[in-house]
């Protein structure tokens, strides 16, 4: 007989119970990516500023807390590692001592940042002493890390219980992300930044500092490459040229070596440096394998024979063994030789954004972060001075009537703040400090005494005024602190760089070649070879370019070279800078990559427009911006030497304002411009002054109410000007039919405007022999020989059609130039399907 069950299940009810319906797909997709964002930005990356993971911020943290500075006695490791777990860090002790045991080894760290004592393991991979065993402190470098951490240098967050703070940065008084560089695998991604030598990277940051305008190869002229505190040899400079350029390389690191004679004519190989990270009895087991296997032969005995003098690994080699050719062989088949991968992905921004950072990134990342370091530290500085100073003046009015204080304090102990407060005109705070005085001390004040420490205070306080109020003082505090540090911690190289005949460069690596490059408004980039686009006939129906969502739309358009710089304008007047095979490559099916993967675009930054040229030397060169509201500004392009990978400041503008146009011009261009509704003005561009990058411009057109400008172009002799319209008509006439007017003007009449023909999508002024390339807001793009499109000596005509439309609505939102190709039917279409999101609102530039 079976037992009746003790509850009924249906009859339990919980009054806060809710299930709720989940379907398991998207349930997982949704917990698998806040699982991967938690890995990446709380375990397996660093931050770009103190270049530590989140362990080792705590461990160090946890061990100042607990004043285990380098000038104090050492403590169990154990202490450290219960610290850690119980305040900030809620994992497994392994990993917290396995990361503690890092920072203290010398062949892992360039500069440790905790100095151990005990077994920390070793080069052969032996394991470290447990923790009860080993003990700890910081090193006196890590001093430098935590320097003014008390000083509100740094941001604070709860730990996990919220039961105190830790700092969601560390000071890091020097660039320890490239000193002591960075491993971590993270989901999809990962990271491996080589440590550098500490004088050659402070070395850069003072060129960076001293002149903005440094290139990479100003900056590697002080930081030659990395280097390990393994030592070795890097092979070349070409890999390390690529990583500090576009933030991913590779190098090959060799260990050092020497041949020996002993015996009877025989050789032996000496290994005294080992390449980074590599197991050296590992290595041994490896090498004596493949000789056992006999794929590596001329070897007749290895052996260890390394000791507290330094390491010492012998080959012997058999007598007839050629010495060069049993050397070459061992390079390529064991880890003597080995290929270190630089990917310099570090967490950026207090939104912890993932980024591949190239060297000069990095620094000007880092050196930001030390201005707002100087910057808070003065304002903590000048908050506790102008509090002394406050308590001195009322010390001093009490020095001044010490018999009537003393007299009030005796006679009216229960109100003597009040009365002290009305009878001197005191505060609160200054009437407490002197009742907070003891009465032989009050009676002791020493008038010249507080005399002079008010007088240093006044000065100190001016000087953090002036600090606060002049930003080249605050770098060039930094730069005596950074020179400093270098000063007491720096050393020299111990990685040696060879040269390798017949290097080549990252550059010359990638072919040149034309490319289209297309944005759209969601912000999407990509570059396709322009080989990939046909040229079709006249009227054709187009090829599918790129597949948008209905909320996005192309905005811009054009060809390029792999080589050229491509500047990127947005709507809030800043300018970036990035070589064409920067761009990411894709076919005319992909969307593309966001734009926040490539450039370093502040939060709700839109780029507005492009433009691409390249370095010729000459000079007298401009860029003439026009903006939608009829702003034109000529600005030299020596102004835009200075780019750092946050961008600069290229043009203020109004609220509500866009830019919509830039040319690049030489001084002696005619300058067009267009509008929504049919209108146009050609100026001198001498008319507008050169100006300042800070500078708004001048009136460039006079607009009607709900007219805009929708393009500009350089009205050059001889060559017409090509019009488009919304709804796919065009027209060419030549330059010579728009005539010199003075800026500001209303201008003339450029194109007559139906409802058949739709309003003006953008100018260009052509000669004939290239292709136009349109693009609709679906996504159709259409290449068409411009020759193609009628010549009318009439600018107030309706044009030509030049496209027609598949999709009832659809319209020509934007237009570029291309070289002619010869004419080929195409009547396959190119189906794609992209995911492209969007969340600004449609707009039309042309550059």
């Amino acid at each position: 007989m079976s037992k009746k069950p003790q509850y009924d299940p249906e009859e339990i009810r919980y009054p806060e119970q809710r299930i709720v319906e989940s379907p398991l797909v998207p349930e997982m997709e949704q917990s698998y990516i806040e699982y991967a964002m938690s890995v990446i930005v709380g375990r397996a990356l660093p931050d770009v500023r103190d270049g530590l993971k989140p362990v080792h911020r705590r461990i160090l943290y946890a061990m100042y807390e607990d004043n285990l500075t380098s000038d104090k006695p050492f403590k169990k490791s154990a202490t450290c590692v219960g610290d850690v777990l119980g305040r900030y860090h809620p994992h497994g002790d392994a990993s917290v001592y396995d990361a503690l045991v890092r920072l203290a080894q010398d062949f892992s760290m360039r500069y440790m940042l905790v100095d151990g004592h005990g077994n920390f393991g070793s080069v052969d991979g032996d394991p470290p002493a447990a923790y009860r065993y080993t003990e700890a402190r910081l090193s006196k470098i890590s001093d430098e890390m935590l320097r003014d951490i008390e000083k509100d240098t740094v941001d604070w967050d709860p730990n996990f219980d919220e039961s105190r703070k830790e700092p969601r940065v560390l000071p890091a008084r020097f660039p320890n992300l490239l000193v002591n560089g960075s491993s971590g695998i993270a989901v999809g991604m990962a990271t491996n930044i080589p440590p550098h030598n500490l004088r050659e990277v402070i070395g850069a940051c003072i060129c960076v500092l001293d002149d903005p305008n440094a290139s990479l190869s100003d900056l590697m002229e002080h930081i030659k490459g990395p280097d390990f505190p393994t030592k070795g040899i890097i092979m070349g400079r070409s890999g390390i040229r690529a990583a500090y350029a576009t933030g991913r390389g590779r190098i090959v690191v060799r260990a050092r070596h020497e041949f020996e004679e002993f015996g009877h004519d025989r050789t032996r190989i000496v290994i005294t440096e080992l390449p980074y990270q590599v197991n050296k009895r590992m290595l041994i087991k490896s090498l004596a394998d493949q000789v056992e296997d006999k794929r590596l032969e001329g070897i007749s005995d290895i052996r260890d024979e390394s000791d507290r003098n330094g390491m010492r690994m012998v080959i012997e080699l058999k007598r007839d063994a050629n010495p060069q050719v049993v050397l070459n062989r061992l390079f390529s088949q064991s880890q003597l030789q080995t290929t270190f991968s630089i990917n310099m992905l570090a967490l950026v921004d207090n939104q912890h954004q993932p980024k591949i950072l190239s060297l000069r990134h990095i620094i000007d990342e880092y050196l930001a972060f030390q201005e707002e370091i100087i910057i808070r530290r003065t304002r903590y500085d000048l908050k506790k001075a102008q509090e002394r100073a406050h308590l001195l003046e009322g010390l001093l009015i009490a020095q001044d009537n010490i018999d009537e204080v003393i007299k009030i304090i005796r006679s009216a102990y229960d109100d003597a703040k009040q009365k002290l407060m009305e009878r001197f005109g005191l505060d609160d705070i200054q009437a407490q400090a002197i009742l907070d005085m003891r009465l032989k001390a009050l009676q002791g004040l020493d008038r010249e005494k507080l005399e002079g420490e008010y007088k240093e205070l006044e000065e100190r306080i001016a000087y953090f005024n002036r600090v606060l109020s002049d930003e080249s003082l605050v770098r060039q505090i930094l730069k005596e602190e950074l020179t400093a540090i270098a000063e007491k911690f720096g050393d020299d190289r111990k990685t040696e760089i060879q040269d390798v005949e017949d290097e080549i460069d990252i550059e010359d690596l990638i072919e040149e070649e034309q490319c289209v490059f297309t944005l759209t408004e969601a912000g999407y980039i990509k570059r396709t070879p322009v080989s990939e686009y046909t040229a079709q006939s006249k009227g054709g129906m187009g090829k599918k370019g790129i597949t948008t969502r209905e909320e996005d739309t192309v905005v811009d358009v054009f060809t390029a070279s792999t080589h050229d710089h491509i500047l990127f304008f947005t709507d809030t007047g800043k300018v970036y800078r990035k070589k064409g095979y920067q761009i990411p490559e894709s076919g005319k099916t992909a969307k593309g990559t966001n734009l926040i993967n490539i450039l370093q675009i502040e939060q709700g930054e839109r780029v507005q427009a492009m433009l691409h040229y390249r370095e010729t030397g000459e000079d007298q060169l401009y860029l003439m911006m026009v903006t939608r509201n009829g702003t034109v500004k000529r600005l030299p392009v020596e102004a835009l030497k200075n780019l750092r990978n946050n961008g600069i400041r290229a043009l203020t503008m109004d609220d509500g304002d866009q830019l919509v146009s830039v040319r690049e011009t030489d001084g002696s261009q005619k300058i067009l411009i267009a509008t929504h509704d049919g209108m146009a003005v050609v100026f001198d561009e001498n008319d507008v002054r050169p100006m300042g990058r800070s500078a708004m411009g001048v009136r460039g057109i006079r607009l009607r109410e709900g007219d805009y400008v929708v393009g500009a172009a350089r009205a050059r002799e001889g060559k017409s000007v090509l019009t488009i319209t919304e709804k796919g008509y065009g027209k060419r006439t030549p330059v010579e039919e728009y005539r010199i007017t003075n800026r500001g003007g209303l201008g003339i009449k450029n194109y007559q405007i139906t409802d058949k023909t739709g309003k003006i999508v953008g100018v260009k002024v052509v000669d004939g022999t290239e292709d136009l390339l349109l693009m609709t807001q679906s996504g159709i793009l259409i290449r068409t020989p411009v020759e193609n499109i009628k010549e009318t000596a009439n600018r107030a005509t309706q044009g030509v059609i030049v496209m027609r439309f598949k999709e009832e609505g659809d319209q020509v939102i934007s237009m570029a130039l291309a070289e002619h190709e010869d004419t080929e039917d195409v009547s396959a279409e190119a189906e794609i399907s992209t995911e492209i999101s969007a969340n600004e609102e449609n707009s039309t530039t042309e550059t």
